[in-house]
């Protein structure tokens, strides 16, 4: 496996737009169609073998599997008969298939479409406010349709439809939002929040009442911003793992991150206030990237491959943290983000600005002070 899908440089020519390296690549669709061929004769023989016609026959069969002991005691430590014990399913079917479809209960986001007519027919400013479970997955992202199909990518000012949210997010909130949406979230989402982020703005702050200290305590996934070109950002709480993993022009405010964070970012500008996990701005060859760090510890965690990173010199980037900061504030109200700002200047010291190499001759504005180079590169 090699890492460089994101320089268009793949090497069997699978992801890659450059014609002379797709030729390196011999599949054909006859292919595909063979090897399912082969899997479901496979799978006919397995059935005919178990004395069944039909996959809908062994469905929830539990009693048909048994734990394979390998001949190791590290490998045969683990008891999985509890996972095999058919559980009472109260008189209903283990399983449903009607029309041979599983229908799933309509989204959320098709009451948000009604309720959201004047805004989607006629233009009007509005608000809306729900209560959401972590089972409602891709909150906002049948109403960004309906937003450009209605008005385009960019026919919204930002904000023009607010949705507010109470509860936990399921996975993909607010994926692939478009500009004139804007989500708010008291309480916490799962993985993938804006994932494909295309112009919205996604707000997730605690509750009110909530005695947790926002930079110590997890309030986002994994994978966070993946693939995101356009929009806003901001999280009064650490995320998890791969944070804004192929960024490309979104911004955004955490408190902190898991490993891989910024990994193959392209563009965009994060703040991270708070640690980084290991392997930080792996294959980074673009945009740019704030972080707050007390111990230091970031030099142990960030992947040099493809970055640079030193503290802060240039007046004008610190403006453009300041002011990232500064929004985080106003739209999360974190106490962790006050703080920072109230002794900016102090604080200012513990920041590293990390940024890829290949960009640093590209800025309009320099991240180093001339008369400094050679003390850095020391």
């Amino acid at each position: 496996m090699v890492r460089q899908c994101h320089s268009n440089t793949c090497p069997v020519g699978v992801c890659t737009q450059d014609d002379k390296l797709r030729e390196k690549f011999t599949g054909t669709p006859e292919k595909v169609v063979n090897l399912f061929s082969f899997v479901a004769e496979e799978v006919r023989e397995i059935l005919a073998f178990l004395g069944v016609r039909t996959l809908n026959e062994i469905i929830g069969r539990t009693d048909l599997l048994m734990q394979v002991r390998r001949g190791n005691p590290h490998l045969d430590d683990l008891d999985l008969n509890p996972l095999l014990i058919q559980a009472d399913p109260g008189g209903e079917n283990r399983s449903e298939n009607r029309g041979k479809r599983n229908e799933v209960p309509d989204s959320l986001d098709a009451q948000m479409i009604k309720d959201a007519a004047p805004a989607l027919e006629g233009g009007e400013k509005m608000q809306l406010a729900y209560n959401i479970r972590n089972t409602e997955r891709a909150i906002g992202t049948r109403i960004s349709s309906a937003i450009t199909r209605r008005f385009g990518m960019d026919g919204l000012q930002p904000g023009h439809i607010t949705v507010r949210l109470r509860g936990s997010g399921g996975q993909s909130l607010g994926a692939f939002a478009v500009q004139g949406l804007k989500l708010q979230v008291l309480g916490d989402a799962n993985d993938y929040v804006g994932k494909g982020l295309s112009g919205g703005t996604i707000v997730i702050r605690p509750v009110t009442a909530s005695p947790l200290a926002t930079n110590e305590n997890t309030i986002i996934g994994n994978t966070v911003l993946y693939g995101a070109t356009a929009g806003r950002l901001f999280a009064a709480g650490q995320a998890g793992e791969r944070f804004a993993v192929r960024n490309s022009g979104s911004n955004a405010v955490v408190e902190g991150c898991g490993a891989n964070g910024c990994e193959y970012m392209t563009g965009g500008t994060v703040a991270i206030l708070g640690p980084v996990g290991d392997n930080f701005g792996a294959g980074m060859t673009g945009g740019m990237a704030f972080i707050y760090d007390t111990d230091a510890s970031l030099v142990n965690n960030i992947n040099p491959d493809n970055v640079v990173y030193h503290r802060m010199q240039s007046p004008y980037w610190e403006q453009v943290l300041r002011d990232l900061v500064t929004e985080h504030w106003r739209e999360t109200q974190s106490r962790f983000a006050e703080r920072l700002l109230v002794d900016w200047d102090r604080e200012l010291r513990r920041f590293w600005q990390v940024v890829p190499k290949e960009m640093m001759d590209k800025l309009e504005h320099p991240v180093l002070v001339q008369a400094d180079d050679e003390e850095q590169s020391a």
